[in-house]
């Protein structure tokens, strides 16, 4: 068997921010490897493997009627759109004191009234520029963590088979799970707000081969450390025929080398 899952994700709405935008939200054109791989952890998460995703491919997606075919064409759509987001967030030391002290508590209110009231206080406006009607392909590999075959602090889950944990197993239980629809968590493309369908691919998909396009520098994923300290980590983007190659470890499929990730130790390659 091989150790590479697949596994189809569409949906109407796509957001993946670009960091370099403070105030109002811009969508990169097709999904980041870290939104990727937050679809691959919505259906299976394990401590004891990490995923590693190896390539993207955009699909065409399966329109409504009402879509019209000038758009059906583009190889992405973009809609803007006004959201009411919160404005701040609340220290822990505030959540300390409404527990010590439940006399204190005072509500955290965010609705559609005006600033100048109570209610508005901590809502702002804000405009996005999000993707319309998505599909993609994600092909990844899961990858042995430091804690792979070590005693468990809980029991393994009904639907994990038991002995040693191999990247075969978690191949095994990611596709049982994909065929079942089951996921931990409703996965999303970018933001909660815009969740998304899964399945297995059919062999039918039409990949977007016309595609042919360099993003620049985009986000490749955080690198999280005992220390606490997260490093965003980038990567040149270039979608070839349809295909994101955002792989550290091997050659892409139109020959590209292995991803060098900037802004981390050694480069991606763990």
């Amino acid at each position: 068997m091989s150790n590479t899952v697949a596994v189809k994700v569409w949906g109407e709405y796509a957001l993946f921010t670009r960091p370099e935008i403070k105030v109002e939200r811009l969508s990169y054109k097709i999904i980041t490897p870290s939104a990727a791989r937050g679809v691959l952890d919505a259906i299976l998460y394990r401590p004891q493997m990490y995923w590693h995703v190896r390539r993207i491919t955009a699909l065409e997606p399966d329109f409504p009627r009402e879509i019209p075919e000038e758009a059906r064409r583009r190889p992405y759509r973009t809609v803007g759109v006004r959201r009411n987001e919160i404005q701040g967030k609340l220290a822990s030391r505030t959540i300390d004191g409404w527990i010590n002290s439940p006399s204190t508590f005072v509500p955290y209110l965010v609705d559609s009234a005006g600033r100048e009231g109570a209610q508005g206080q901590n809502r702002t406006q804000r405009n996005s520029l999000i993707l319309h009607h998505v599909a993609y392909l994600i092909e990844a590999t899961p990858l042995l963590t430091q804690k792979a075959n070590r005693p468990r602090v809980k029991q393994p889950d009904a639907d994990e088979d038991p002995g040693p944990d191999t990247v075969t197993k978690y191949v095994e239980m990611f596709e049982r799970r994909v065929k079942k629809g089951q996921c931990f968590h409703r996965p999303y493309l970018g933001c909660r707000e815009f969740a998304c369908q899964f399945a297995p691919p059919h062999g039918n998909e039409r990949p977007l081969s016309d595609w042919n396009e360099s993003f620049g520098l985009m986000l490749y994923d955080l690198e999280f450390h005992s220390d606490g300290k997260h490093r965003p980590g980038f990567f040149e983007a270039v979608m070839t025929r349809g295909v994101l190659h955002c792989d550290t470890d091997a050659s892409g499929p139109n020959g590209e080398p292995p991803v060098t990730v900037l802004g981390w130790e050694n480069g991606g390659r763990r």
